[in-house]
């Protein structure tokens, strides 16, 4: 039976939903997965020294656009000196790992485990190594010499790897999504299981899995205007507490900490407000508008712009006020239908393409 290791990053949710995606296609084919997160291989210190000096980047205006579109994007020498720390405390986890389960391919969702495991490529003859990134433009780091195969999700992502790499091999594939935003309830269905009004406007609230932004009192300045509002703090603890006080106070506002309910929670809203990201396709999916919020730096940017290219899309600052009046005014128009993501036939069909392109049909369907 053939095997693959997936490389995640456990900076934010969005690179490990796509490794589970990765991770249930292989294994309807016939494979066995193991999941590896990138972070956690370089230790303790490293991968919290890491994360805290990405989300002190993110609290600074200004500061991760800087290094993003000065640094990661034209691959400075400084960006590129990162890339050597990082893949010089990687290779020895990662070779170890190879050793141990002799994949036959490695899918690597997170940037910094992309030249790792290309300077690991001669030790099992035969590897494989796909890179899947669901951003609008890939920067510097996510493309490296020695991958196999690039997957993306916009034409516009594989003429960014074709900056750094004229003649990558590159695939364009809707992007993927958990199995739960294939078969979402109804409207009628997720209100009733939520406890929102069949009759009412309904406002699903989320900022990605850390809660950027000023989310609790939006939620209460959105609650006050009259909608209905499901705010999800992910994993921020602290702003899922002061959800729950808000809520207390204003029987309109629906708190949530992390939770895998989303799926419904899109469902009963007629508006999703969220900033840019996987949680865009997932919308669409269900067939959503959404409103967009200009909190995530650098890459953010240029996924948001993307997202308000492809319609049914609006944006706005996090400031409170802001948001409410941008949302009232969304209320007002068309939702979507339901885009050609919401079936999972494109992604599967472009995935084993995928294998295919790098010689691993075979072992997929034995």
């Amino acid at each position: 039976m053939p095997h693959a290791l997936l490389v995640s990053g456990s900076i934010g949710q969005g690179h490990d939903v796509m490794a589970l995606a990765c991770a249930d296609s292989l294994r309807d084919r016939g494979w066995t997965t193991d999941t590896v997160d990138a972070m956690a291989l370089l230790g303790r210190r490293s991968g919290a020294a890491g994360e805290a000096v990405f989300r002190r980047m993110l609290d600074l205006p200004g500061v991760y656009d800087a290094f993003h579109f000065s640094a990661l994007r034209p691959g400075s020498r400084i960006a590129l000196a990162a890339d050597a720390a990082a893949r010089s405390r990687l290779v020895p986890h990662l070779r170890r790992l190879l050793d141990q389960h002799r994949p036959e391919l490695v899918v690597s969702v997170f940037a910094t485990a992309t030249s790792a495991v290309n300077r690991l490529r001669g030790r099992l003859p035969g590897l494989r190594h796909l890179v899947l990134c669901t951003d609008v433009t890939p920067h510097r780091l996510w493309v490296q010499e020695g991958t196999d195969l690039f997957l993306v999700t916009s034409e516009v992502a594989a003429c960014a790897v074709r900056r750094y790499r004229p003649r990558a091999p590159v695939a364009v594939l809707p992007a993927p999504l958990r199995a739960p935003f294939y078969r979402p309830p109804t409207r009628a269905e997720a209100r009733a299981e939520l406890g929102v009004p069949a009759d009412g406007r309904c406002v699903l609230l989320m900022s990605g899995s850390w809660g950027l932004g000023p989310i609790a009192r939006t939620a209460e300045r959105l609650a006050d205007a009259g909608p209905h509002v499901l705010a999800v703090a992910g994993s921020n603890r602290v702003l899922e507490r002061r959800l729950r006080e808000v809520a207390r106070h204003r029987p309109r506002v629906h708190p949530y900490g992390y939770t895998d309910r989303i799926p419904a929670l899109m469902a009963a809203a007629d508006l999703v407000v969220t900033s840019s990201g996987d949680t865009c396709s997932e919308a669409r999916a269900i067939g959503r508008r959404l409103l967009l919020l200009d909190v995530v730096q650098g890459h953010g940017r240029d996924n948001l712009q993307h997202e308000l290219e492809l319609g049914h899309a609006d944006v706005t600052s996090a400031r409170p006020e802001e948001v409410v009046r941008a949302a009232l005014a969304a209320l007002e128009r068309p939702s979507p239908a339901p885009s050609p993501g919401a079936t999972p036939d494109g992604w599967r069909t472009g995935f084993a393409e995928a294998l295919r392109r790098v010689g691993l049909a075979d072992a997929g369907t034995g």
